[in-house]
C-alpha cells in the first residue's frame, strides 16, 4: 500500500489565503498593541501629571498656594486656540497663575513655563522643552546656568516694554557669547506670557470667585 503525503498544499499558494494570514497577523498585532496601550495608559498619565506638576512647583512658590495646581486649571480662548492655565488658589482669591508659552528659537521651538503672580509680576520661568544647540543655546536650561533666573520679579513695567530685550538689542536681559537668537526668543517669549496675563487679568485673577459664585 502507498501514501501519498502532499507537502505544500496548493490553497497555500491562493491569494485569499495570503491575505487571510497576514489579516490574522495584523490583527492578533493590532490586539496586543491595544492591550498594551490600555495596560501602560494609567502609568503614562500619572508620569505626566508628575512631571507637570514638578515643573509646576519651581514657577510657583509652595507657600503661595493652598490648592491642587492640577485640579483648579481653566481653559482660556486666546488668538493661538485655547490655552491650559493653572492657578494657586489662596482660598477662592487667585494668588498666580502659570501657563505654557511657546516661541521660536535658532532651532525650533522654545516651550516655555511661565508663573506669574496676581500682581503680574514673574514668579518663575522655566524651558519645558527646546532643540537649540548643546553647549551654547541650552544655558536657558535651569539645569545648565542660572541665566532663566533673571525673569524673577520682573513685569511689564520693571523693566518697562521697551527694555524687554537682549543687551545687544539695547535691553536689559544677557546674551549668550555665540549664541543672541535663543535667549532673545525667550525673553520675547516671556514679555508675550506678560502681556497675554495683562490683557485677560480680570478673567484671570477673577475666575475662581466667578465660578464658585455662578455654579459654573
Amino acid at each position: 500500500m502507498s501514501t501519498t503525503t502532499v507537502a505544500n498544499p496548493s490553497y497555500r499558494e491562493r491569494v485569499g489565503y495570503q491575505a487571510a494570514l497576514l489579516g490574522g497577523f495584523a490583527l492578533v498585532a493590532a490586539a496586543l498593541l491595544v492591550i498594551g496601550d490600555l495596560a501602560t495608559r494609567d502609568a503614562i498619565e500619572q508620569r505626566r501629571a508628575e512631571d507637570l506638576l514638578a515643573s509646576l512647583s519651581q514657577v510657583i512658590p509652595a507657600d503661595l498656594h493652598d490648592n491642587d495646581l492640577l485640579a483648579d486649571s481653566m481653559t482660556l480662548d486666546t488668538a493661538d486656540g485655547e490655552l491650559t492655565v493653572y492657578r494657586a488658589l489662596t482660598g477662592l482669591d487667585v494668588a498666580g497663575v502659570a501657563f505654557e508659552t511657546v516661541g521660536q528659537g535658532y532651532a525650533g521651538p522654545i516651550r516655555v513655563l511661565l508663573g506669574i503672580d496676581a500682581d503680574g509680576r514673574v514668579l518663575g520661568a522655566r524651558v519645558l522643552s527646546h532643540t537649540e544647540t548643546p553647549g551654547l543655546g541650552d544655558k536657558i536650561e535651569v539645569a545648565r546656568d542660572d541665566w532663566i533666573l533673571s525673569f524673577d520679579g520682573k513685569s511689564l513695567g520693571e523693566p518697562p516694554p521697551e527694555r524687554w530685550a537682549v543687551k545687544k538689542d539695547g535691553g536689559d536681559f544677557d546674551q549668550f557669547s555665540g549664541a543672541t537668537i535663543t535667549p532673545r526668543a525667550v525673553v520675547s517669549t516671556v514679555k508675550g506670557g506678560l502681556e497675554l496675563f495683562a490683557d485677560q487679568r480680570d478673567a484671570l485673577t477673577a475666575s475662581a470667585v466667578q465660578q464658585v459664585s455662578t455654579g459654573e
